[in-house]
């Protein structure tokens, strides 16, 4: 069944599409879709060979991103390109969805260049949905030009999303916080483009002004940071242009290092998730007061993790 739905896929089926990113989203399959996709195969003849560039867009809640990407779609599909959103939504405690909050401020559209899709987040999950690496391998596979991926802005700490994108866009509103905030914000260093979003606010040049110092501080590379307002319809072109300048991340050469990315990450996810584990904790100390060897320790870690 996966194999014909992903063929269908290459050759431009929507309704393939979104029946595998609900297989994806559901868990179920992974390892025959992971298998299928890590294959080498001819660039999708729904486009032609030119890579899809994956923008996430993070911040917190409040600060607009889903009005933001609302504009932005207008503004790609009228470049002729097509576009494709994974947004991010809380998880609802009663249902276990999304809550599609996201899908409701970007507005609805029957353009078949525009694919809008609302996952669950669930806590914890460095604001982004489970399995999202693949559901972006099939938007890539489809032939989208673009992908945006909309975090749940759950805190500062929420950097995952710069593992799965080319460009990271951090949001910020006027306001929202000052110099010392900014300069224990993590995530400023992952983003590769800051927006001052709602500077039609009388404080926003003010904000701007804190986080370009606070960039000047503590890190050694050029961050744009652009001032943009929805409400005003301004700032929305340069964003798009800054985005565009940007040079998408290194890919995988080989099906054999995306193997081994996914592992990779499943490894870490495990690591996270058992962090608070008495037997990791017990080898981190003795590690940590030279009883056992840093070779030994990474071993005895390494098997912990296969279990």
């Amino acid at each position: 069944m996966i194999a014909g739905l992903l063929e269908r896929l290459r050759h431009g089926d929507r309704n393939a599409l979104a029946r595998l990113l609900s297989i994806t989203a559901r868990g179920e399959q992974l390892a025959d879709i992971q298998s299928a996709l890590a294959i080498p195969c001819e660039p999708s003849p729904v486009r032609g060979r030119s890579p899809s560039r994956v923008v996430a867009f993070t911040g917190s809640g409040g600060v607009g991103k889903s009005t933001l990407i609302g504009k932005l779609i207008n503004l790609v599909r009228n470049l002729g390109r097509k576009v494709a959103v994974l947004a991010c939504d809380p998880q609802s405690p009663l249902s276990g969805g999304a809550l599609l909050g996201d899908r409701f401020r970007m507005g609805s559209s029957t353009d078949d260049g525009v694919f809008i899709r609302s996952l669950a987040a669930q806590t914890g999950h460095g604001a982004i949905a489970d399995h999202l690496d693949v559901m972006i391998r099939l938007l890539e596979t489809f032939g989208f030009d673009a992908i945006f991926l909309e975090t749940v802005g759950a805190g500062q700490g929420d950097v995952e999303v710069r593992n799965l994108a080319d460009v990271v866009v951090l949001m910020l509103q006027p306001e929202s916080g000052d110099d010392v905030q900014w300069e224990k914000a993590g995530i400023l260093e992952c983003a590769d483009v800051i927006v001052v979003h709602k500077s039609d606010m009388p404080t926003a040049e003010q904000t701007a002004a804190q986080v370009r110092a606070a960039l000047d501080l503590s890190m050694g590379r050029s961050v744009p940071v652009l001032r943009v307002s929805t409400k005003a319809n301004q700032g929305h072109a340069e964003l798009w242009q800054a985005i565009e300048a940007l040079p998408l991340r290194r890919r995988p050469a080989s099906a054999a290092l995306l193997l081994f990315q996914m592992a990779v990450d499943t490894l870490r996810q495990r690591f996270e998730n058992r962090q608070q584990d008495a037997e990791l904790r017990k080898l981190v100390e003795a590690w940590q007061r030279g009883e056992v060897s840093t070779a030994s320790a990474v071993e005895t870690l390494v098997r912990s993790l296969e279990s």
